[in-house]
Parts: C-alpha cells; structure tokens; sequence
C-alpha cells in the first residue's frame, strides 16, 4: 500500500542533521537539484514574494529558501506540521506500524518531488502551484519525472493529496481518492484531521490492504461511514466518501 500526502506549509524551524543528500527516489535527484538552484535564485529577487505566492509577513522564507544548500536538516516525518501530521503522529508510530509507514507513505513536495518519511530535508517554502524561473509551472515539471519513478511501485494507493498535490501524479485505476464529508459539504479543515487519523489507523491495523473493498471493509470495521465509488471512465481513481457526523 502507498499512502500518498501533501506537504504542509507548517514545518518546523530548523534541523540539526547534515545539509540534504541522499533521498529516496535518486533518480529524480538531478531534477532536484534544478528546482532547488532556481529557487534559491528565485529566493534572492526584488519581486521574490510575488514570484513564490508568499505575503509579506512570510518573508522570513527567503531567507530559509537562500541558504538551502547548507542549511541543517531533519526527517520528514519532523519537518511538516499541521492538522493533518498532528493527526497522523509519525513520532509515536511504533514497532510494525512505524514500518508500515516508512514503507508506505509519499510526501509530495514542489521543491524535492517526493520524499519519504525517513529523508531528511531542510525548512523550505515552495508550493507545487509555482511557476518557477525558469522552470515554469512546478506540477507539469515534475509530473513526467514522477510518472517514471513511481509508476513502477506496486500496490494499493490511498491518495490523501490535496488539489494542488493530486495532479502531478496519478496512479489510474489501483488509485483510491479519500474524500471527507460533512452533512453533504465537503469539509476542508476537518478533512485535513480526518485524513491524518484514517492514515494512523491503516498504518496500525493488523491487515494491509490490497484492493479498494478491502480499504473500506477495513474503515467501516473501525467505524467509519464510507462509500466507494468505482471509477467514472478507465484509467481513474476510485472515490472513497467519508462522511463525518
């Protein structure tokens, strides 16, 4: 099973490990390294704010972009905060299912493409909906190189990526879309939580899942109220609704 998750733009401060090396997925480490050198560019413009999306109050960020190269690192897993990794608990994950999720979850991110939870990375702000000089847009940069990386990973994905994630890689058919509820609406903080704790459930459950029915089975058995849809047209994801009470 794969577990696929957006990055947050909660991270924290600083590291205290090396500066970034080895990750996984080598193959897209030159892109990697295009993406960082221009950001660091990027970082030190006149109009670096407007370029990145970033407001003035976050121009702190720059700073942290520009010394990427040397900066101190730490694990993932430690790096992105916010509602939906709070809910998840990387940091107390034990035994089996700390393994489960070190072999499972995908962090996607528009500066590294995707990373596991055990690489170590520094603080960074770089939105995957960024039209990087001279990259360009980030999602069509990275959507080929993504392609020949994980295409060839097997097994069920639970696809837990936001919008702006979603489209860079998409797995077909194999391919599970967790949709959150409430009263009908589609609720977007409650998601956030609701996709971290579904992930830590999965990851801690005694059965992994190989197929669709057997995800829902599982989380309706945890008392969750889901619906599965099959896949609008060939090539698709299926739909999995959570509705929240």
């Amino acid at each position: 099973m794969l577990t696929l998750l957006p990055p947050s733009e909660g991270k924290a401060p600083e590291g205290s490990g090396p500066p970034v090396g080895e990750l996984s997925f080598p193959a897209l480490d030159r892109a990697r390294r295009r993406v960082l050198n221009a950001l660091v560019r990027a970082s030190k413009r006149r109009d670096a704010l407007d370029v990145l999306g970033l407001t003035p109050g976050l121009a702190g960020e720059l700073d942290k972009n520009t010394a990427l190269k040397t900066a101190p690192t730490l694990p993932a897993a430690e790096l992105y905060t916010g509602v939906l990794y709070d809910n998840l608990g990387l940091g107390t994950l034990e035994g089996e299912a700390r393994r489960r999720a070190e072999e499972s979850v995908l962090i996607f991110s528009g500066l590294w493409g995707v990373v596991r939870i055990d690489d170590r990375i520094p603080p960074y702000r770089l939105s995957m909906g960024v039209s990087l000089p001279p990259l360009g847009g980030l999602s069509a940069f990275w959507r080929p190189l993504l392609a020949k990386a994980l295409d060839p990973v097997p097994g069920l994905v639970v696809d837990m990526r936001s919008a702006t994630y979603a489209g860079v890689w998409q797995p077909g058919e194999r391919s599970v879309a967790v949709r959150v509820f409430r009263a009908g609406k589609v609720v977007s903080h409650m998601a956030k939580a609701t996709r971290g704790e579904i992930a830590r459930d999965l990851f801690l459950h005694d059965t992994v899942p190989s197929s669709p029915e057997e995800l829902a089975k599982i989380l309706t058995e945890l008392g969750r109220a889901v619906e599965l849809t099959p896949p609008p047209r060939p090539g698709r994801a299926w739909t999995l609704d959570v509705h929240l009470s």
